[in-house]
């Protein structure tokens, strides 16, 4: 079991980190896809009706295509590049023919879309982008050359060539979508006065790209009143598409005028599709139970378990964060409502009663629903939400590293402290990492996020348990100081320390994975002041408590200081047995059986279910045995 945890754990970890593969594709595909966007507008300003109207346009045009291509040529070989490159040959083919801006704007924007889609950058904002501070950067930064109102005509446009882009120009930024301007603005233009901004956060970057993208669009009402009568509009937009679409390809689905309302509506409220796309979850689970007691109904037992554990990894776990950073009592009612559906099919339940248990979801779904839907979590709100987060987070991994440092303080084995200290660090840097995934890479799924946190969790309760029993065993003076005598030397050797590394690591990992997740979605809710703020309330108040801690500890006799520890560790390994239990079970690798009525605590670990209760207790059962041996040997030894 623990081989398997420890694989597993391995597994997730290193397909949760972003070296390597398409990170390292990121930046040369981004300058082939800007160039490529850059012709796709352009183009027109050179070529019309198979004739050059602008020298110095159309040079730029076989310039741009010819990079383009070269750059293809030296990206990684996968199996898509060998098509791309065709692609690029029959772009600048098409160019040197002068072909219509309209053919020239397909080919481009086809390869570009192939290039994506084989080596994947970023392409949509972490967080609903800030309208008034995107103002705000593009009146201190850009209106110099582009102009206050965005015609291109700012006091340092004077004698720029190739001129500022005029962003008022309606029939160009038809062609122009929000991503290819927050890409010019990361990156600036080759050959033009236009500067990379990179120094900008991204947030920053996407609220500028954001605002500028308004300049053109102004018809915001009939915008608003589309978006609010057309569900089935609404159910096809996601930030993605909002932020990749230009409005000329939306025109070519939606009409002219309805493409243009919805650009100028949509661009200046995205909090409108970040809404959407968590209403859209909850729909999605809806779904998903709907379908399962469908098949339940059928007696297709197996299919119902799939398509409830779906409903949940799949479509409420995305939005669960969200919604216990703003009412955790909802969100705890949802997950065990899940549960009870859940259970109901496994046990064979009447198809009655699965069918009542899922109508209760749909109530609490839609009190959800409300919940999310409000503009933005207050900032008292978020505060709280990360300090409470932090704190509880926080405290399990803090103790156990404190016992670490004080028994290596303890035994004068100080030369074994960096182990300890680099184990934690590790997994603080891990952590990081893990953020951008969750927040600008990728997004960590429902059972990777579960098996993380359980098979972590597993694995920390069973090294604590044999901690546990260790320390207690050394709490008898006479044991201590024969472990001292003939042992110590040897004890902490290389292996020994590095082991207390992956110790460390593990259990400060598996809550910085569990903090991290809530976090990204706090600060994804446009409050990241106040997440910041409760985050540092909570560093001071962990801060205080190891302090208390390692002053406690160096005042203990050595026999009560192993014996406090090791209550303490024993605690803690029951906590994590019954959180690892709890997330495997949320994951479908554990059967669940609720307990009705039985108290739940997330920071004691308990959860109102047989098997989390019944693991709970064969770790508390084998704590016992062990420490009861001790005391045995001690009294043999006395």
């Amino acid at each position: 079991m623990l081989t398997r945890a420890v694989l597993l754990l391995a597994v997730l970890l290193l397909g949760a980190t972003p070296f390597g593969g398409a990170h390292a594709q990121t930046a040369p595909a981004q300058t082939i896809w800007r160039l490529l966007d850059y012709i796709a507008v352009d183009y027109r300003e050179a070529v019309r009706d198979g004739k050059v109207i602008n020298d110095a346009e159309y040079v730029e045009m076989v310039e741009f295509s010819k990079s383009a291509r070269e750059r293809i040529t030296q990206l990684p070989v996968t199996g898509a590049r060998q098509d791309l490159q065709q692609k690029a040959v029959a772009l600048e083919k098409l160019i040197a023919g002068k072909q219509p801006p309209e053919t020239i704007a397909v080919a481009a924007r086809a390869v570009a879309a192939d290039l994506i889609k084989a080596y994947p950058v970023p392409l949509a904002p972490s967080a609903t982008p800030d309208l008034a501070r995107g103002e705000k950067i593009y009146a201190e930064q850009c209106a110099a050359c582009h102009g206050a109102n965005g015609d291109g005509k700012g006091p340092d446009s004077v004698g720029l060539d190739p001129p500022p882009i005029e962003f008022t120009d309606a029939a160009r930024a038809s062609e122009r979508s929000v991503f290819a301007l927050f890409q010019v603005i990361e990156q600036g233009l080759d050959g033009t006065s236009m500067r990379s901004f990179a120094e900008l956060s991204p947030e920053d970057r996407w609220a500028v790209a954001f605002y500028s993208g308004t300049l053109a669009f102004t018809n915001t009402a009939d915008g608003e009143r589309i978006w609010k009568e057309d569900a089935k509009l609404r159910s096809s937009f996601n930030m993605d598409r909002l932020v990749g679409a230009t409005p000329a390809a939306l025109a070519a689905q939606l009409g002219d005028d309805k493409a243009k309302a919805i650009t100028a509506y949509l661009r200046r409220h995205p909090e409108a599709v970040a809404a959407e796309q968590t209403s859209g979850a909850l729909t999605f689970a809806r779904g998903k139970l709907n379908e399962a007691l469908a098949a339940y109904e059928q007696k297709d037992s197996r299919a119902a378990t799939d398509l409830a554990l779906s409903a949940y990894l799949d479509g409420f776990e995305p939005v669960e964060a969200v919604l216990a950073a703003r009412d955790h009592a909802l969100m705890l009612r949802i997950e065990t409502a899940m549960i009870a559906v859940r259970a109901g099919i496994a046990n064979g339940a009447p198809v009655e009663t699965v069918r009542g248990q899922v109508a209760v979801l749909d109530g609490l779904f839609a009190e959800a629903e409300k919940v999310l839907g409000s503009s933005e979590a207050s900032s008292m709100a978020s505060f709280l939400a990360a300090f409470t987060i932090l704190v509880r987070e926080g405290l399990e991994a803090l103790l156990i590293v404190i016992a670490m440092i004080a028994f290596l303080n303890k035994a004068d084995r100080r030369d074994v402290l960096p182990y300890v200290h680099g184990g934690w660090a590790a997994a603080l840097v891990a952590g990081a990492v893990t953020w951008v995934v969750a927040t600008w890479m990728i997004t960590i799924s429902g059972a990777s996020r579960e098996l993380t946190e359980g098979f972590g969790s597993l694995l920390a309760a069973a090294v604590l348990l044999w901690v546990g029993i260790w320390m207690h065993g050394k709490s008898h003076a006479n044991a201590w100081a024969r472990y001292i005598r003939e042992k110590m030397g040897a004890a902490l050797n290389k292996r020994s320390a590095w082991f207390l590394f992956a110790l460390a690591f593990v259990v400060v990992y598996r809550e910085v994975f569990e903090t991290i997740l809530f976090y990204a979605a706090i600060w994804a809710q446009g409050n990241g002041g106040a997440m910041l703020a409760g985050a540092l309330a909570a560093i001071v108040v962990l801060s205080v408590v190891a302090v208390a801690m390692m002053t406690f500890s160096r005042r203990l006799p050595i026999g009560q200081f192993f014996r406090y520890s090791s209550w303490l560790i024993a605690g803690l390994a029951v906590v994590l047995i019954g959180k690892g239990t709890s997330a495997l079970q949320e994951a479908g690798y554990i059967a669940i059986n609720p307990l009705a009525g039985f108290p739940r605590s997330e920071l004691l670990g308990v959860y109102p279910t047989q098997e989390g209760v019944i693991a709970q207790l064969l770790m508390a059962v084998l704590l016992i045995i062990g420490f009861l041996w001790n005391n045995r040997q001690a009294a043999k030894s006395a």
